[in-house]
This record gives C-alpha cells, structure tokens and sequence, in this order.
C-alpha cells in the first residue's frame, strides 16, 4: 500500500483491541476512541463483571496475530460442567473429549491486556474519555465529545469500525438514521446478579476450578467460573419478577438468606454472608441485539455492536473475535477493497450472528431445565460413545460451537438435525440398557451416513 490508510475505531473493548492489531499488522494507521477512562489505571476486581469462557474461536482469532499465549497465561481450563443438586451432590460432565476445554477469563483483566497489546503489537493511539455523537458513514468523519473537557472532535478516517459494544453509540447515532436499516432490541424476560465467593484463607479455591459449576433449578440457575486468585465469579440468573423465585422477591436481608440457604444450601455453606454481598453488584437486564446491513459507506460494526447476544453459550466474545478472524480473510480475498470486503462481511457473516443467538437461547434452556435430567444425561452419553467410534460421522453440537471453527449457522441447522435422530434413539424400547449397543450404534450409522465432519 502506498501511504498508510488512516483507521478509527470506536470502542477499547476485547474486539476493537484485537482488531487494532489485526489492522495495524496489515499496515495501517489505528486510532482508537473509548467513551470510558483507561481501566488499567482503576483497580480491577475479578469480579466486576461476568467472567468469559474463551474456547476455539477466539484462541483461532488471537492466535493469527500472535497474541494468544499472552491470555493463555490468566486463563484457567474449564473441562466440564459440575452440576449441584439440591441435596449438594455432584454431578460432572466433560465438554468434549479428554483434553478439551473452555478457558475462564476475567473480563476486566483480559481487556486490560488487550489494550496493552493494541498499544505495544498494534501501534495504536487509545483516546480515553471520548464519547461518539455521529459518524458521516459515507464520509467516514466522526464526531466525539471530550467528556472531561466538553470539548468536540472532529476526525477523518478512510475506515471506521463501531465496536462499542451492546448498546453502540455508532450504530445509535447513525445507522439507526439510515433508510432500511433493521434493527431490534429483545430483552430475554430473565436478569443476572453476579456474586463473588471469596478464596479460602489460605487462598486455594472452595470448589473445583477446573469445572464450570451449575445449581440448575428449573426455571433459573446459579453459575461459578474460577478466578486466578482463588476466588469465583458466580451469577445468578432469574426472572425479573413473577413466580415464586425471581429477583422482585429477594428485597430483603432475609428474603436473600431464606432463598439462598433453600435453594442452594451447599453455597449457601461456603458463603453464609451472602446477603452482605449481595447489593455488590448491580441486577442486569439481558438482551439480543439483530441489525442489519453491518456496513455502510466507509463504516462497519462488529462484536456486539452488530449481533449481541445473551451469555448461554459462552460465545459473545468467541463471535466479536471470530468477526475479527472473518474480515481479515476478506480484507486478503479483496486485497484491500473495502468495497468489496464489506459487502461480503456483511452478507456471510449476518446468518452467523443469527444463529448464534438463536443457540445462545436454546442453551439457557438446557443448563437451566436438562443438565441434571437422567435422560439427558443419557443422551449425551449416547452422543459421546457414538462421536467416538465415528468422529468422522459425528460432532455432538456443543463440540461444533465451542470445540471447531464450523460456521454458527452450519452448526445450528446440523444440531437440529441431529437432534430429531437423537429424539428417535431417545424413543428406543430399553435404552437406559441398550444405550451402548451395537444395535443402537448401527441405527446411528445408517441415520448418519450423509454427515462428514
């Protein structure tokens, strides 16, 4: 390229970070402007908000410009889930095959290291305090406020990138201006409080740290991730109001005490102060974001920005890194032509976003209502022995999402298929017996026989 193109992008969070690199390792100028102040300078509890779970995608993306193994080193494997009953015995079920895992992370500690990288591997320039009021999108001029100063600034860029998250100002401001541009925002009828249960004394971890840890209880579930210095992130999540259990009803010390030590007696054990905690954090809202078209002029959005979605799969960042991933292949396809690059970025990836979150759902409904069920349970043993003998024939979908770089929307449409195979398997006279047999192993063959992974 002959003079360095300039590049704005809107948002210091994990995939504008990642993007600073990617863009600045193909050879352009990045400046980056971030509405909050520079995180690294505040103190950065584990806690503050949801821990992430990174797994393939993202390690796929972080790895392409060399920056993976600097997050390797505060990432704890997750091998399985570790289901807690009511009577506080465990129940665990790996993810994958031996080996395989998801990786915590805590966010606020991933970003800080992230901006670090887009500084030191990216070059690029982090304006803190800036809040966007408009992007020209065929102009590529955007216009931000100094929050600290009120000032306004204007600047020009030959491509500008809105990754400021969820609720983005970009796509606010100006795409939601645009003719035909669709949009909805849906809030899931569920909110989350996240709950930090401390270390030990001695600063070892209460629970097992390697295990994603579940208390599935119908209509809403309690999460912990694990946390480097010995503590755990936990969420709860539930309906707003409504029902007997939902956050409407815990508005007292004691309303929290009773539901805690009922519901979810062996936490309740670990951390008996838990109504002094529990106005730590705030009560969230979960929402799902759609939109579309994702560019527009000299404009694009990724991450959330374009298709925020709610965090039952543990996918949201996996799929902002993994826009990351998508756009440089085509930014090397079209050479450069970002004509070109955005309107196929637009169209392939949009069905993705999509499918993600219509799996994203789906599986707040398995880890709250199925994970503890017997036939479920059986199910995915069958799923597992049958992957084994024919992996070739085979990945159950949980792999697909999180264990593969397979597109969201091929693994959605190949898991609903699988599914109603399951469902036939699952209607087998004596299957709690015959789950392992040949007989049933054939049947999966001969139903299978179309599938190549």
């Amino acid at each position: 390229m002959e003079q360095k193109k300039e590049v704005v992008i809107i948002g210091a969070g994990l995939v504008g970070s990642l993007w600073a690199v990617y863009m600045s390792k193909a050879g352009y100028n990045v400046t980056i402007y971030e509405r909050r102040p520079d995180i690294r300078k505040a103190e950065i509890s584990a806690g503050k908000s949801i821990n992430l779970a990174l797994s393939v995608r993202g390690w796929t993306a972080l790895d392409a410009v060399g920056v993976g193994d600097e997050i390797r080193k505060i990432g704890i494997p997750m091998y399985g889930r570790m289901m807690h009953d009511l009577q506080g015995n465990l129940s665990y079920q790996p993810y994958g095959k031996e080996g395989q895992a998801i990786y915590s992370i805590s966010r606020g500690k991933t970003n800080a290291v992230m901006m670090d990288m887009a500084e030191k591997h990216g070059n690029a320039t982090i304006h803190y305090n800036h809040d966007c009021k408009k992007v020209d999108l065929k102009a590529g001029i955007v216009t931000l406020t100094n929050t600290l100063t009120n000032e306004e600034v204007t600047v020009k860029a030959d491509l500008v990138f809105g990754v400021d998250g969820a609720f983005s100002a970009v796509r606010y401001n100006s795409f939601q201006k645009v003719d035909r541009f669709n949009f909805s925002q849906n809030y899931i009828a569920d909110g989350y409080r996240e709950i930090l249960l401390p270390a030990n004394p001695d600063g070892s971890h209460k629970l097992d740290k390697n295990a994603l840890h579940i208390w599935p209880r119908g209509r809403f579930m309690l999460m912990a991730m694990a946390n480097e210095d010995g503590s755990f992130t936990c969420t709860l999540f539930m309906p707003h109001e409504g029902g007997e259990n939902s956050f409407d009803k815990l508005t007292s010390r004691e309303a929290v005490n009773n539901f805690f030590q009922t519901t979810f007696p062996d936490f309740y054990e670990m951390m008996p102060n838990i109504a002094d905690a529990w106005e730590d954090h705030p009560l969230s809202n979960l929402a799902i974001i759609r939109c579309y078209p994702w560019t527009n002029g000299k404009v694009a959005l990724m991450g959330d920005a374009a298709h925020a979605t709610v965090p039952f799969y543990g996918q949201g960042m996996n799929a902002g890194f993994e826009d990351c991933t998508v756009m440089n292949r085509l930014m090397h396809k079209h050479n450069h032509d970002w004509d070109a690059i955005f309107a196929e970025y637009s169209t392939e990836r949009k069905p993705d976003g999509d499918a993600l979150q219509d799996l994203s759902v789906d599986n707040y409904y398995v880890m709250r209502d199925y994970v503890a069920d017997p036939a479920f349970i059986l199910r995915k043993k069958i799923e597992a022995k049958f992957s084994e003998l024919h992996p070739d024939r085979w990945l159950p979908l949980y792999s697909q999402v999180t264990f593969s770089n397979i597109r969201y929307r091929d693994a959605y449409r190949q898991g609903n298929i699988q599914s109603e195979i399951m469902d036939e398997i699952m209607a087998l006279p004596n299957i709690e017996e015959e789950w392992d047999s040949k007989i049933v192993m054939d049947i999966l063959l001969e139903k299978s026989a179309d599938f190549k992974f």
